[in-house]
């Protein structure tokens, strides 16, 4: 039923529901096909709960109509065994009575999983007007689980493009790095040399951006993986400040710590942690005022990483900061990963990053905890 209901609504034809009727009384069956009848609707019947039962394991149902008073297995009876099953609890259903109006009974039917009860003589026009509407919202649920699976399925087919293209694209880019550093060696000064400088700057750019979308392909594919080891985290810091600090001669980055820094996590993703967190300073902070990274090892379970620069994270953009791509299009220089992937490796590592503005700086902060390993991080 799903693959022809599918089918249906790629073609742009109207989908056929199934309607189940359950009555011990022939006539009313047929009273009952042929009231609610249509090209659109497929009546599903059963004398019985029994039989009922059996087509239910057959047949996806979009309303069941269930008499209450039948031999064997009643209307409740019978509804209580569809709630009691994964594939027919969301079904529902409307109980059909001869008997007049009895609080105690129709209380007995809400709680059996009922959403409505008709008496007979049941008005034709009554029940066309209710089944019409348990079938629309029955084809908008199908449509929209349709629509989900198949946007599941073009998420799924990008970030696989893009892990096979950000693996791909480095090996041509090696060669170019190659061929600049080949360029550098034959050039002394001049416009030339400037010319590949340039190069190399764009280079390093394009090198780190592969690398950010490789660490994002492998977070929301669930592959991303640690190695856990020994280290501390005062000489991580330490050697991201010099490598920025060299990138940017101009700035000043001031690297303060505190406490035991030593742990078990894994160091090279704690190094981009910094890198990331460091070189977004640099670009959205004040360029005449420094750059504070201060690492505390002062908690016993704890690590914390904190980065502040001059200046103020737009308040709307505050609450959505470590979305991925967020960034791109703006002033950012690459894709909008930096911070994402900076949260992501605290999760990773069981902590946690945050972002504030206080006293006129941006301040971010990372908590992660001293030894792993942590829970590994899941597909965003």
């Amino acid at each position: 039923m799903k693959e022809h209901f599918s089918d249906e609504l790629a073609t742009g034809a109207t989908p056929t529901t199934n309607i189940l009727i359950v009555d011990d009384v022939p006539q009313n069956l047929v009273a009952m096909e042929a009231l609610l009848q249509s090209e659109t609707m497929h009546i599903l019947k059963a004398a019985s709960g029994a039989e009922a039962l059996e087509l239910l394991l057959v047949h996806d149902v979009a309303l069941a109509l269930l008499d209450v008073q039948m031999p064997e297995m009643d209307g409740f009876t019978l509804a209580e065994l569809m709630r009691g099953s994964q594939r027919t609890c969301n079904v529902p259903i409307i109980f059909l009575t001869a008997s007049p109006n009895d609080p105690t009974r129709s209380f007995k039917g809400y709680e059996s999983g009922a959403v409505d009860f008709l008496y007979k003589p049941i008005d034709p026009h009554v029940i066309q007007s209710k089944v019409n509407v348990f079938i629309e919202l029955h084809r908008n649920r199908v449509l929209l689980r349709a629509r989900n699976e198949m946007l599941e399925r073009s998420l799924t087919l990008n970030e696989t493009m893009i892990a096979v293209l950000t693996h791909d694209l480095r090996s041509p880019l090696t060669v170019i790095m190659l061929g600049a550093d080949s360029l550098r060696s034959h050039v002394k000064d001049g416009p030339l040399a400037r010319t590949v400088a340039a190069m190399e700057a764009s280079i390093m750019r394009m090198g780190r951006m592969i690398g950010q979308l490789l660490d994002f392909s492998r977070i929301r594919s669930d592959i991303l993986h640690l190695e856990w080891r020994e280290g501390d985290l005062g000489t991580i810091a330490g050697n991201a400040v010099s490598e920025a600090q060299q990138a940017h001669p101009d700035r000043v980055i001031e690297l303060t710590t505190h406490g035991a820094l030593q742990g078990c996590f894994d160091t090279d993703r704690l190094g981009q942690v910094f890198s990331n967190l460091i070189g977004n300073a640099l670009q959205h902070g004040a360029v005449d005022a420094p750059v504070e990274v201060t690492v505390d090892g002062s908690e016993a379970e704890q690590l914390r990483i904190v980065v502040r620069n001059a200046g103020q994270v737009p308040d709307a953009l505050l609450p959505r900061i470590f979305e991925p791509f967020k960034g791109a299009g703006s002033r950012s220089e690459g894709l909008g990963l930096g911070l994402y992937i900076v949260d992501q490796f605290a999760r990773a590592h069981g902590g946690e990053a945050s972002a504030r503005n206080i006293d006129g700086h941006a301040e971010f902060e990372v908590r992660i905890r001293r030894r792993g390993p942590a829970t590994p991080v899941a597909g965003g």
